[in-house]
């Protein structure tokens, strides 16, 4: 397996990082690393490895030389959506539980929809918004993204299975490609029920402790049927797992559905997380799946859209105590790479949408 072509920590996150930052000669030599050993098409090919994260690099650019890969890897990451949301479909007739690789952003369909939406492929994208329609109806007294494996790769799967909260793993994944897939006006038949399906789960589970909103990681099947998660309070405001991303998600669906209430509701949890110092300290590196970094980005998504001006300095000084170690590994999510995009880029830019902030 050739590890540069994963948009995570690879060469293709490099690639993306230079074509939105006009670095054109060193994008292409990146790319050209990437598919050195070949692109996978194969099952567990998705938007962060293979041809789907070729694909979304390669839709930053319009440069000729780069025509042919770009209609490759289209067509690729098409015939793998197709196979994979029969899949997820035969699965739902079986009324078996997923695992959260079926539909989550970086291994699912959520990151595949991802790749539709900015390829402009907007027939295919409704098949997997059919999909996330079924997804989110219920399955006896389950929601229907109930997991059967665990939330964490070492660990066995607990119980009765868990739900997932997070953007990177969860539904606020699918809420969030919803949401954008709405507000760009591609739409399917119980698109709204779904969006409002998962915003009551959210509401149900919404903590609030000394003035602070947060909601669980995770949620098992003890935890659903005492009505109270283990989770005490907040954990780190992560992009991937924590308020930031829970937030944007519903800020979203808040702007695609015309929800003022929601939208105020989710902007003050917003606030006051990143004004509580017993969440941010737990904020150890710069990356962005779960440091500074994916904050901040998420931050100035959540700023750009928000009904009431939010102050941000606070998040940047965050960022920006976090000096580069020259320890630090050179890939997108965790790493050097997307800390940079984040300190170069703008809002004006759409690299971001493999986070599904845009």
């Amino acid at each position: 397996m050739n590890p540069g072509q994963s948009l995570a920590n690879g060469s293709a996150g490099i690639a993306l990082f230079h074509l939105e930052t006009g670095n054109y000669a060193a994008a292409i030599r990146a790319l050209r690393d990437a598919v050195a050993d070949g692109v996978s098409i194969a099952d567990g090919a998705s938007l962060f490895h293979g041809a789907p994260a070729i694909a979304f690099v390669l839709a930053a650019t319009d440069h000729p030389q780069l025509a042919t890969a770009r209609a490759v890897t289209a067509e690729a990451t098409a015939t793998l959506a197709r196979r994979r949301v029969e899949a997820a479909h035969r699965r739902i007739d079986r009324r078996a539980q997923p695992h959260y690789a079926e539909y989550d952003l970086i291994r699912g369909l959520t990151g595949l929809g991802v790749v539709l939406r900015r390829l402009g492929d907007h027939d295919l994208l409704r098949h997997v918004l059919d999909y996330f329609v079924r997804l989110t109806e219920p399955v006896h007294d389950l929601p229907g993204w109930w997991c059967h494996n665990s939330p964490h790769h070492a660990q066995p799967a607990p119980g009765g299975g868990h739900a997932n909260f997070g953007m990177a793993h969860g539904i606020t994944g699918p809420l969030a490609l919803l949401s954008l897939a709405l507000l760009d006006g591609t739409t399917v038949a119980g698109h709204t029920t779904a969006i409002e399906r998962i915003c009551r789960w959210l509401d149900t589970w919404q903590r609030h402790t000394h003035g602070i909103t947060w909601w669980p990681q995770t949620l098992t099947r003890p935890e659903l049927h005492a009505s109270t998660p283990t989770q005490q309070g907040p954990l780190r405001p992560s992009w991937c797992y924590g308020t930031p991303g829970i937030v944007r998600a519903q800020q979203l669906a808040a702007h695609a559905l015309g929800d003022r209430d929601r939208q105020h509701r989710s902007e003050t949890a917003f606030t006051t997380c990143i004004t509580d110092p017993t969440q941010t300290v737990q904020l150890i590196d710069r990356g962005l799946c779960h440091g500074t970094a994916g904050l901040l980005a998420t931050a100035r998504r959540i700023t750009t859209d928000a009904h009431t001006p939010i102050p941000l300095p606070v998040v940047e000084r965050l960022h920006q105590q976090f000096a580069a170690s020259g320890n630090e590994p050179a890939g997108l999510l965790e790493g050097t790479t997307g800390s940079g995009l984040v300190d170069t880029a703008t809002t004006s830019t759409v690299w971001d949408a493999c986070l599904l902030l845009a």
